[in-house]
């Protein structure tokens, strides 16, 4: 009896603990997710299934992800179907360059691109916000030559860190499959996490760089832009960047092929399932699988460390060289945030139900108190508007302000 007892006593996980009690430093940090997501409400929709994703994958003696299966790679597919948990299998979606397709899917349908149709030089303020590219490149590969001991960053590793710069999960984990798959729970982590940070990061940054009447401006949208323009358009992208860059043809034609299907008028049902029913089962999936990446030994490294880093460094000069750009020519620092103004004052909508901001209001955008048309309290309101044209530069980029269109 006594040796029944103490046999299921080894077996929990919690004398699993004091064989590895790193998760625990694992198990907190997620919890810590959580609260951002739930109580600050830091982009729920998609850090709450990555807290989860991590706390699941943390639970000594759970066994649901096993990275082994998917070393150097490759999938292996003879252990998988021998000891997969459930996550193994979702991850089959990440692995397998499925969901940041599905999800460009439903980003193409809730995008409006028809700001950056009429005015097509706004192209330039989102092309600026790549400079955070190439800060987080250059600056991975900085760490290596001052500090070869703890980072080993090469061309490919640094690339797949500068990517997070676009501020595009989706684009995130597909370069990073190709480049550094070794490097994927990080890097998706960081890329996700910091997206639904963007309340915290980037406030900042815009007050310092800009003035309360800057920020306080209305812009209307330049021309009407016709309906057959809004059709023509996802089609004539969709040939000329797969003609342009190939192997970009999955991702932009995914998010083209859902915009013309919100565009043509003819097939609503297909494009209210891709905003809402697709997307919203994608997230999930998602936000699980890449949350379950995070396992201790690989996230708590220096490795990680420096990816943090460079991610945070990314966004803020992401951010800072948006309005830059904007300034120097000429194009009305403001445009953005005024734009946004207007479709508040409307009552604009989100139209995938994904997008939902838990950020105060006057801190972000404006400082007065002028609150539009039945806005939440100041303090908990959801940022309801969709992300526009951004889509074509960023996939579910959070750079809504300076890349807006």
């Amino acid at each position: 009896m006594g040796e029944a007892i103490a046999n299921f006593v080894e077996s929990t996980g919690f004398a699993m603990i004091a064989n590895d009690p790193k998760v625990l430093i694992m198990v907190f940090i997620s919890l810590v997710l959580m609260y951002l997501a739930i109580v600050k409400k830091f982009e729920p929709l998609l850090l709450l299934p990555i807290a989860f994703g991590m706390l699941l994958t943390n639970l000594p003696g759970a066994e649901m992800y096993h990275r082994e299966l998917f070393a150097s790679g490759h999938v292996d597919w003879a252990a998988l179907s021998d000891k997969g948990g459930l996550i193994d299998y979702l991850y089959l979606g990440v692995k397998l360059g499925i969901y940041p397709c599905l999800i460009f899917v439903g980003v193409g349908a809730g995008t409006d691109f028809g700001p950056l149709i009429a005015n097509p030089k706004t192209l330039f303020m989102g092309a600026a916000a790549q400079l955070g590219i190439f800060v987080a490149f250059l600056g991975a590969l900085g760490l290596t030559s001052l500090f070869p001991d703890a980072f080993s960053f090469g061309v490919k590793e640094a690339s797949s860190i500068g990517i997070i710069g676009g501020a595009d999960g989706p684009t995130a984990i597909y370069v990073t499959l190709r480049l550094a798959p070794q490097l994927l729970g990080p890097i998706a982590v960081a890329a996700y996490s910091y997206m639904a940070l963007v309340p915290v990061i980037q406030p900042p940054i815009m007050k310092l760089l800009t003035t309360k009447k800057e920020r306080c401006v209305v812009m209307e949208q330049l021309r009407p832009v016709s309906k057959k323009e809004k059709i023509v358009f996802p089609i004539v992208v969709t040939i000329f960047v797969s003609l342009l860059v190939p192997s970009a043809a999955p991702l932009i034609g995914m998010l083209m092929f859902g915009n013309l299907l919100k565009e043509c008028g003819v097939v609503d049902r297909l494009s209210k399932t891709v905003q809402n029913e697709l997307m919203n089962i994608v997230t999930i999936f998602l936000g699980i699988s890449v949350g379950a990446t995070a396992t201790a030994d690989i996230f708590l490294t220096w490795q990680t460390i420096g990816i943090i880093v460079m991610g945070v460094f990314a966004f803020a000069f992401g951010t800072a060289a948006s309005i830059a750009e904007d300034a120097w020519d000429d194009l009305a620092i403001n445009d953005i945030a005024g734009a946004i103004r207007s479709r508040i004052r409307n009552g604009a909508e989100n139209t995938t139900g994904v997008f939902d901001w838990g950020i105060p209001y006057e801190d972000l955008w404006f400082d007065d108190a002028d609150t539009g048309n039945g806005l939440h309290d100041d303090q908990e309101r959801l940022f309801d508007v969709d992300l526009g044209g951004n889509c074509l530069l960023h996939g579910v980029d959070r750079k809504f302000l300076f890349s807006y269109w």
